[in-house]
């Protein structure tokens, strides 16, 4: 007698599923390195196929690597022999197809001119029209003390002089900027000067030149035709406006007369917060240019009547004042301070960054209307007391009924907490939209939504840490064609859908209502989290909308207060007109020459990494506190 051991029928059973697993293991993973070869990320500078299926997940390919597309007879399924690194070709067939884009690269030479640099005349490094102005720079010309810069076309038929104080000397190069244009197409043209003459012989000029305007299909301009700022909706000055250049060196001594009484009485004030200050007398509502010129320091200010720096305010409520702050150049910076604005209408921002401030960027504090934040960049604030104000306080905060206000074309560079978009105190929807920003890398707030109702489209949410859209305490949000690149949660109402999840990132207050359309969500993490009402019809982060003017019906509401979507995107007498672009194109114009942020994007050129990660970037903030401008000064 002895003892054997045969494996019994389920042993074997095991063995062959464990077998079976392993080896579809195993294809699985060759699969998945072949999709990282074979597929990329978006990348704007490369032409390239990009591929949406229908439950949201985003394909690119570059086209030159592509040899062949086929579709089948309804076009839900793709095939595509595509070549990887190494030279060999891999077949990639995806199904259940929404929708195949080609997407052309972005293009460098956006806005250029056309010119000619020949021997004894001013070499011009470069010429281009942007959002209603133009710019050339050029190398020093051998002898010149000075250089005159004339603009023409469009409305101006001949060579016209600018400001003196538009050109400026930055060691290496001159440049020129000319503001105030409509759009269309313009020559500049640079003139040497030497002992105070022009020599004109010498003289170069760049034709051709691109002006765009900037878009003003928005709540800003929402029943306001008169131009938000100092600045008609044709993009020309208003008349008799008034223009201001501030200067680290004149921001303390600069001068201006405003009317202080009904009887026209003008008087002269000193320093650029009492000319502000001025206006609040709301006698004079004469436009005014305030144009920031390379660096302004906090320092360098007359006065500061506020935490955030800088006062603007009306006499009363919603106080007309026609004031526009805007910066010259790519180089314009408020350093160490922010704006705080309160009781005005018809006042705009553009242009200029703002670094170190010590609240918030800018804070529409008490019933403002009709305010225009545009073409900004936004860096880091001091870091505050509390422990999520590491990056500082707010960015571009809306609250105390202010209404019809529109942030549009900035960007947002690692901030914390963007744009909080009303308090518990206001006492109706208002109307607030953000458009073709770039949330580049920030983490929560884009926005925080409180009572308000507010449009949120063709926004680039670029690796962003916390959460996108955040809607509480009976707000509506219209979350419209949006680019979520790497964004943990796209959309959020307070206590339901992803925040019920309960990490702590977002709001215990009552819930309020999003709709959402035409979103794309493209490099999802694992984190990611998006429930849409046909998931739960109680517990949702957006009613997803099958057409941009979909109704939302009343029989979907907030979980925790039991708020309706109030369709006010629906209504032509609350809503305004405007051509919203196809989201797949966001990367390349947000981040192309025409989008966010100033003019070519600014001279701090630095670039945040670490996809969602709301820590402090060491690197950029030790940039900050270093910055300046190289402006020399003025060509006298």
């Amino acid at each position: 007698m002895y003892l054997s051991y045969e494996p019994n029928n389920k042993t074997r059973y095991y063995r062959i599923i464990m077998k079976k697993y392993l080896l579809l293991f195993v294809l699985l993973m060759l699969v998945t390195s072949i999709r990282a070869v074979v597929s990329t990320s978006r990348n704007v500078n490369v032409n390239q196929l990009c591929v949406i299926l229908k439950n949201g997940t985003v394909y690119y390919y570059n086209t030159s690597d592509i040899e062949k597309v086929n579709f089948n007879d309804d076009n839900s399924q793709v095939e595509l022999v595509v070549k990887n690194s190494d030279g060999t070709t891999e077949t990639e067939t995806l199904q259940n197809v929404a929708r195949v884009r080609g997407l052309k690269k972005m293009d460098s030479s956006e806005g250029s001119g056309t010119y000619v640099n020949a021997s004894g005349k001013v070499e011009i490094i470069d010429a281009r029209g942007w959002r209603e102005s133009a710019y050339i720079t050029w190398k020093p010309f051998d002898g010149a003390t000075s250089y005159r810069v004339q603009v023409k076309g469009e409305n101006i038929t001949a060579y016209t002089t600018i400001d003196q104080q538009l050109v400026r000397n930055y060691g290496t190069y001159g440049r020129a900027d000319v503001v105030g244009l409509k759009a269309g197409t313009y020559s500049l043209r640079v003139i040497p000067v030497k002992d105070g003459a022009e020599v004109t012989d010498a003289a170069n000029e760049a034709t051709s030149l691109t002006v765009k305007a900037y878009p003003r299909q928005d709540f800003a301009h929402f029943k306001w035709a008169n131009g938000v700022g100092a600045y008609n909706n044709d993009g020309t000055l208003k008349t008799g406006a008034r223009v201001l250049y501030v200067t680290k060196d004149n921001a303390k001594t600069v001068t201006c007369d405003v009317v202080q009484d009904k009887k026209g009485k003008k008087q002269t004030f000193t320093g650029i917060q009492a000319i502000l200050n001025a206006y609040q007398k709301g006698v004079d509502t004469t436009a005014l240019a305030v144009r920031f010129i390379g660096t302004i320091p906090k320092d360098s200010l007359d006065a500061t009547l506020s935490n955030e720096g800088l006062q603007i305010k009306g006499k009363s409520g919603y106080n007309t004042l026609n004031i526009t702050l805007e910066g010259i150049g790519d180089d314009a910076t408020a350093w160490g301070f922010g704006f705080l604005v309160r009781n005005a209408s018809s006042v705009e921002f553009r242009n200029f960054a703002i670094m170190l401030h010590p609240d918030d960027c800018i804070s529409l504090d008490t019933k403002n209307s009709h305010v225009w934040v545009h073409h900004m960049d936004f860096f880091y604030g001091n870091a505050g007391s509390d422990k999520d104000q590491a990056k500082g306080d707010g960015t571009v905060d809306l609250k105390g009924n202010s209404q019809y206000i529109t942030t549009s074309y900035c960007r947002f560079w690692d901030s914390g907490k963007s744009s909080l978009c009303g308090m518990k105190s206001e006492t109706g929807p208002n109307w607030i939209d953000y458009d073709h920003n770039w949330f580049d890398h920030s983490d929560s707030r884009h926005p925080r939504v409180r009572t308000m109702s507010v449009h949120v489209w063709n926004n680039y949410y670029d690796g962003v840490a916390k959460y996108g859209v955040g809607v509480t305490t009976g707000g509506n949000a219209f979350v419209d064609r949006n680019y979520y690149r790497d964004t943990k949660y796209p959309m959020m109402i307070s206590q339901q859908g992803t925040d019920a999840k309960g990490d702590g990132t977002f709001s215990g207050e009552t819930g309020g209502m999003i709709k959402s359309y035409g979103n794309v969500f493209a490099e999802r993490s694992s984190k990611f989290s998006y429930i849409t009402q046909s998931e739960s019809a109680t517990s949702f982060d957006a009613y997803e909308a099958s057409k941009a003017d979909e109704l939302v019906p009343d029989t979907y509401k907030a979980k925790v207060g039991g708020t309706n979507y109030s369709n006010f995107d629906t209504d032509s007498s609350l809503m305004y007109s405007y051509d919203a672009d196809d989201p797949l194109t966001l990367p390349a114009l947000i981040t192309g020459f025409y989008g966010a942020g100033r003019i070519n994007h600014g001279d701090l050129k630095y670039s945040i990494l670490g996809d969602a990660d709301a820590a402090v970037d060491t690197k950029l903030k030790a940039t900050l506190q270093n910055y300046k401008s190289t402006l020399v000064g003025f060509f006298e």
